[in-house]
């Protein structure tokens, strides 16, 4: 199956570095390339999703913990031991705990802005589409490709599709 996929790579990257000249990564390695940013991005919407739900779980405690008398005695999970402490201590340590959380999903979201603006880039320089956006541009693009053609230019380009 290696020899398939190598000698299909072989084919496309040979009509492209006509002259011996050098040629860039092979399609394989542009779209595991791509795909490995994308999956990148994922994981890190993921974790930014998991970190605002422990944001909400925090602000209900706090919200209850606010309304409560702060000499009672309350439980909190630290290091997976329960222990024993009182309100008045507890608070502080939730709402630090609730700040430096907040301080983290926003430098996940700058790192995810940052992947997406590579992830872009990457996109135009080895001109990859996906599979669901290639249908529609390439039926509007067909009208336009065949009156280029009749100006004597024509744009040929060689893409990769990823599913």
């Amino acid at each position: 199956m290696a020899a398939n996929s190598s000698s299909t790579v072989s084919k496309s990257s040979s009509g492209s570095s006509a002259g011996g000249k050098p040629s860039g990564p092979s399609a394989e390695q542009v779209v595991a390339t791509f795909q490995r940013m994308r999956q990148e991005q994922r994981s890190m919407a993921s974790k930014s999703a998991d970190f605002e739900m422990d944001i909400n779980e925090h602000s209900l405690v706090i919200e209850t913990l606010k309304e409560v008398d702060p000499s009672r005695k309350c439980f909190r999970l630290v290091g997976g031991v329960l222990v024993e402490r009182t309100v008045k201590e507890v608070l502080p340590a939730l709402e630090s705990n609730k700040e430096q959380i907040s301080k983290l999903i926003e430098s996940i979201n700058k790192q995810m802005q940052t992947k997406g603006r590579d992830l872009t880039e990457y996109r135009e320089r080895y001109n990859i589409r996906l599979v669901g956006e290639g249908e529609a541009e390439a039926q509007g693009q067909s009208a336009a490709s065949s009156s280029d053609n009749k100006d004597g230019g024509s744009k040929s380009g060689a893409g990769v599709l990823v599913s």
